[in-house]
This record gives C-alpha cells, sequence and structure tokens, in this order.
C-alpha cells in the first residue's frame, strides 16, 4: 500500500474517532507501515497482527508496535510481551487454549475465527470463564457487533468490513470516515445504554 493511502486511511481513522488499528505482519512492507503509522498518527494506537513467533515479535517491537495480535497461542511470545509491558492478544479457538492463553498474561484472548463460532459461543465460554476478556475476530461486521457485546465480548476485531477496499481503491476516504464513524456511534450508542 502506498504511504499517501495508508496515512489517509490513518487521518479517516482517527477523525471517526477510533484510536487502535492494527498492521498484520504477513501484509507488504507490514513494518514499515506501522512506523509511518506511529510518527506521523502519534494519537493512534498502532499494533502488530499475525504475530506468531519470537521473530515476528522482535520485527514488530522494532517497527514500533504498541501492542501485539496472534493468531496462535504461542507462550513464548506471551510471556516475553507481559515481561516487557506490551500488551498482547494471543489468538484461540477452544476453552483451553483461551484459558492457556489468559493464565499466560493475555491482556485479553482473540477468539479466532469468530464467525464459525457465532456469539453463542462467547457467552457459553464465559459462562465458566467469567473472568477472562475474550475478543472475537474474523468475519466480525457490522450486523454482527452487538451480538458479540451483548454475549460479554470486552470488544471486537474487525478486518475486511471494517477497510472497506471498494473506498480505499475510489480513494473515497471521505466515505471511509463516514463508514468509520458508524461503526463508532454503533458501538458508542450500545455502550450508552
Amino acid at each position: 500500500m502506498e504511504p499517501e493511502v495508508l496515512l489517509s486511511i490513518g487521518k479517516a481513522f482517527e477523525s471517526a474517532g477510533l484510536s487502535t488499528l492494527e498492521i498484520t505482519l504477513n501484509s507488504e512492507k507490514a513494518a514499515e507501515m506501522i512506523t509511518l503509522l506511529r510518527k506521523s498518527l502519534p494519537g493512534l494506537n498502532v499494533g502488530a497482527g499475525t504475530v506468531c513467533t519470537m521473530d515476528d515479535l522482535s520485527k514488530a517491537l522494532e517497527a514500533g508496535a504498541q501492542f501485539i495480535v496472534c493468531p496462535i497461542v504461542d507462550l513464548e511470545v506471551i510471556k516475553y510481551c507481559v515481561a516487557v509491558g506490551v500488551p498482547i492478544f494471543p489468538g484461540a479457538f477452544t476453552p483451553t487454549e483461551i484459558y492457556q492463553a489468559w493464565s499466560a498474561g493475555a491482556s485479553a484472548v482473540k477468539v479466532f475465527p469468530a464467525t464459525q463460532l457465532g456469539s453463542t459461543y462467547i457467552k457459553d465460554v464465559l459462562a465458566p470463564l467469567n473472568g477472562i476478556k475474550l475478543i472475537p475476530t474474523g468475519g466480525v461486521d457490522v450486523s454482527s457487533i452487538i451480538s458479540f457485546l451483548e454475549a460479554g465480548a470486552s470488544g471486537v476485531g474487525m478486518g475486511s468490513s471494517l477497510i472497506d477496499k471498494n473506498l480505499i481503491q475510489d480513494r473515497d476516504f471521505e466515505g471511509l470516515e463516514r463508514h468509520f464513524r458508524k461503526i463508532k456511534e454503533l458501538v458508542s450508542d450500545y455502550l450508552q445504554k
């Protein structure tokens, strides 16, 4: 992605009142994107996703990532992040993986892929594991955000439904800001109930 496009996305994101943006390490030039966003838009909380190994973690931290998201439970990555005070959100699917990640010190556990499980799964897992913070990701969109929050999720992670590729392709950053603002307002309205 061209730097000017990335910055336009970041500015629209920030202008809409959103603050936490993840760049996946399997994106082309991910480290450069993280560094650029951190330097150019210091009000954003920029993290690295798809961190699977200690090597990935080193690259992410060197780039300036403020938090780490993993698609898996890697205890070495989790423990290192905890030791150095970097928020860590490992990905888990089963109650055992969720508990293992949380027990290792995860800031919250990313439940992935959420669309395969639905909001009922979050509610069911939280019944016995109600002290664990869960963040469903993978297929979460505007139509499912509230159902996950109602089920007890501490937040949600959005990917392709958040970053509207058609608006970006058309360079419609005002439209992208409106899209982001609609999501922000949806969540804010729910939280004010």
